[in-house]
């Protein structure tokens, strides 16, 4: 297995490459190759498409009697993907390409045509001016003559563009600079009313805060001199009013902790009165008053008057009989 990989094979001394047989194999003979189609054709039996580019298993010969500078030309065999009709081309090494045979029509060639055209004008040209020297003269001043003509039309074109697109660079360049001074000027101007109405904002601002100082000033005075001395304070309206609104908020909150005293109905509810003969009986005599040596400016002594003594003696004796009350009666 290892000799089948080998560069070099073993040969004997003895070995004669001319007793070696020769197979005796036709010119014309055909090998089957994978190639693509070289250009777009369309079958002449069916008219299907075959574009460039798709691939085939073709036949390919050696075309007989065929060299071009020695080098052998080649004619490949393809059937069409529709109808299976032959098509054959062959290579052209001349212009470097492939020259339909027959069984089918290449497409968009129009290009090469005019080129062939074009080549064979030059050939018939030139074995003209081989042999005819007037000829020469002739298609140079023919060629002269066509040269001058496109050069005009050139020209004219050139002078058509200019009148049709009319740009000077020079007036744009202007036209801009003219543009970004404006543009600056009327930044400036912008600024500068926008520092003026700021300042003018300032200044209103400034003369009504000095204003209202001097109002300020004026006022303090004349509330000072209605309030000249200390005492007038209390006396004020609102000083008044202050004082009643605070005694009548701790009276409230008094009635409300502890309740109210001065109803009469409350208390009747709560204590009973004694009859009159208990009331005489229980009573405690007064003491008699000495008489005072003083008197009043009007003459009447003091004893007339009742002091706070016999007022508070008076009540606690009425306290004390309505205390007796409860225990007499259970009595």
């Amino acid at each position: 297995m290892s000799e089948r990989k080998v560069l070099n094979k073993y040969y004997p001394p003895d070995f004669d490459p001319s007793k070696i047989p020769k197979l005796k194999l036709p010119k014309d003979r055909q090998y089957v190759v994978r190639l693509m189609a070289p250009f777009n054709m369309r079958c002449k039996t069916c008219g299907e498409y075959i574009y460039k580019g798709k691939k085939f298993n073709a036949r390919k010969e050696t075309v007989q009697n065929e060299l071009y500078m020695g080098l052998p030309i080649f004619r490949f065999y393809i059937k069409c993907t529709r109808c299976l009709a032959e098509i054959t081309f062959k290579t052209d090494p001349e212009n470097t390409d492939y020259a339909m045979e027959h069984g089918a029509t290449r497409n968009f060639q129009a290009e090469k045509l005019i080129e062939e055209e074009e080549k064979r004008l030059q050939t018939e040209r030139e074995e003209e001016e081989l042999n005819n020297p007037m000829k020469v003269l002739e298609n140079r001043t023919k060629d002269s003559k066509m040269e001058m003509e496109v050069l005009e039309n050139l020209q004219e074109l050139k002078e058509l563009n200019q009148r049709q697109a009319q740009v000077d660079f020079e007036s744009m360049i202007d036209q801009y600079r003219e543009l970004e001074k404006r543009e600056r000027e009327r930044e400036k101007e912008e600024d500068e009313r926008e520092t003026k109405e700021m300042l003018e904002c300032a200044l209103i601002k400034r003369l009504r805060d000095s204003d209202s100082e001097e109002e300020e000033s004026n006022t303090v005075p004349e509330q000072q001199s209605k309030t000249d001395k200390p005492t007038d304070i209390l006396t004020s309206d609102k000083s008044t009013d202050t004082q009643g609104a605070t005694k009548k908020m701790k009276m409230e909150s008094w009635e409300r902790s502890v309740g109210t005293l001065s109803g009469g109905v409350a208390l009747g509810s709560l204590v009973r009165k004694k009859p009159a003969a208990a009331l005489n009986k229980l009573a405690p005599v007064a003491a008699p008053v000495p008489p005072s040596s003083k008197s009043d400016s009007t003459g009447c002594p003091n004893a007339a008057k009742p002091t706070n003594m016999q007022s508070r003696s008076s009540s606690l004796s009425l306290l004390g009989a309505y205390s007796d009350s409860d225990s007499n009666e259970s009595e």
